[in-house]
């Protein structure tokens, strides 16, 4: 009886230990298993991360048609060093001379003798509203505001200038903007926006282009052109002393940069 009793015994222990080690066993398999299983999860979140990168990246990344970067690139620093050496000085000279009022009364001025540009464009563009506010501003500000120094229209009536060039017009019907070209002293433009400036220097009041045709030509000569063109980039630079260096200052390169920026700037107006 106690050699049964003996026997009972040492087989439930036997039992006992053989499941324990089973249930370890299992949970160690078990355990093993998670942890491959959220190795492998991880792995194709990992790998399904980085092919949307490469993807994004991929669209993003685009080439630009550029024949004339070599060219390009010597202008752009001609200009950045004609910018930072002579013109910002002669602006900040002329800012601290000319009371800030005055500076933009001229501006005011001359944006009101650019009204043919921007009416004709809108027109083009069958912007008809934007056309009559931009004829109602020329007659009001012309005889309300002393010629067009103030800009009574917006601040009594609330009509504010839209600018329109042909440059924005040919890319209203579809045309392209072509391969990049960086002018002297003007800065950034590109095929398209070269011949709509040669269209709106016909009809700009400031130009002499054209002036056989049409009688409201203010410059008798190229040299009076030039210079109400020099006084109006000193007037303009010196409304906005310090952005183009801001805007230098974020740039890596400086040619692609402005670049860059010139035609999503003019893609924005355009679809405007």
């Amino acid at each position: 009886m106690r050699n049964i009793i003996l026997i009972i015994i040492s087989a439930f222990v036997f039992t006992a230990c053989s499941s324990k080690e089973e249930i370890n066993t299992n949970n160690t398999i078990n355990q093993k298993q998670i942890e491959l299983k959220v190795q492998t999860t991880s792995l194709e979140e990992e790998d399904e991360f980085d092919g949307e990168f490469d993807e994004e990246f991929t669209e993003e990344v685009k080439e630009v048609f550029d024949p004339l970067s070599g060219y390009n690139r010597v202008m752009t620093k001609f200009n950045d060093i004609v910018y930072i050496n002579v013109l910002d000085p002669v602006a900040r000279g002329y800012a601290y001379v000319v009371p800030k009022g005055a500076r933009a009364g001229i501006s005011n001025f001359t944006d009101n003798l650019m009204f043919p540009v921007r009416f004709s464009n809108n027109l083009l563009q069958l912007k008809f509203k934007n056309a009559s506010e931009e004829l109602g501003r020329f007659v009001v500000n012309t005889i309300f505001g002393l010629g067009g120094f103030v800009d009574t229209a917006k601040t009594e009536l609330g009509w504010v200038k839209h600018d329109e060039d042909f440059g924005q017009t040919l890319g209203f019907y579809g045309v392209g903007e072509g391969f990049h070209v960086v002018l002297p002293l003007l800065g950034p433009s590109n095929l398209r926006d070269m011949v709509g400036l040669t269209a709106d220097s016909y009809v700009s009041a400031l130009s002499t282009t054209g002036s056989s045709d049409i009688k409201y030509k203010i410059p008798n000569n190229t040299l009076e052109n030039v210079g109400i063109m020099a006084g109006q980039t000193i007037n303009t630079t010196s409304l906005n002393l310090g952005l183009y260096q801001s805007l230098k200052k974020d740039a890596y390169d400086l040619y692609p940069f402005l670049r860059d920026l010139y035609n999503q700037r003019r893609n924005s107006l355009i679809k405007e």
